[in-house]
């Protein structure tokens, strides 16, 4: 890519490649983050993007591996502050409608959840979905099917039948 395509293809993903991270992730600061970060790894390999013909799935998956570290770092911070018996710091209370969404997205395993958003929010096909997670086919399938009746129990859908309690 040029300097010109690299601007463009910024200017065109940025937003929608924020909102993906924030579904994955939960927290809208952190995918801004994760997502500039990303576009400035691949600011100085944008000629590599060009080749491998897929720019916009190699910025999420950067994203998404610098998400995983974070919450790395994150989790041996909270273990240390726990030792050292510092209160966790004060946060604002969300919204009811984003609590409901938030809380049952969280309740899904983590690859369930990123396989959800990139086939619902991202748009990729189970294929693209297995490409770029590393997973195979039917692995994709099997997390979209358990996502999905896991995202329908927690929220209420009413087009779930209820089965007979045993």
């Amino acid at each position: 890519m040029t300097v010109e395509e690299f601007e463009d293809f910024y200017a065109q993903k940025v937003a929608c490649l924020t909102g993906q991270l924030y579904v994955m992730l939960g927290d809208l600061h952190e995918a801004q983050d994760v997502v500039q970060e990303a576009f400035v790894k691949g600011w100085t390999r944008r000629r590599q993007l060009d080749r491998d013909g897929h720019p916009e799935a190699w910025i999420r998956t950067v994203a998404w591996r610098l998400a995983v570290s974070r919450w790395r770092v994150r989790r041996r911070t909270a273990d240390a502050w726990k030792r050292g018996g510092a209160p966790p710091p004060h946060v604002e209370a969300p919204g009811p409608e984003q609590v409901v969404l938030v809380e049952a997205l969280r309740e899904l395993p983590a690859q369930q959840r990123r396989t959800l958003t990139l086939h619902y929010l991202c748009d990729l096909t189970v294929e693209q979905i297995a490409t770029e997670t590393g997973l195979s086919t039917s692995t994709v399938k099997t997390h979209l099917v358990r996502g999905r009746a896991a995202l329908a129990h927690r929220l209420g859908d009413p087009r779930i039948e209820e089965g007979p309690d045993v």
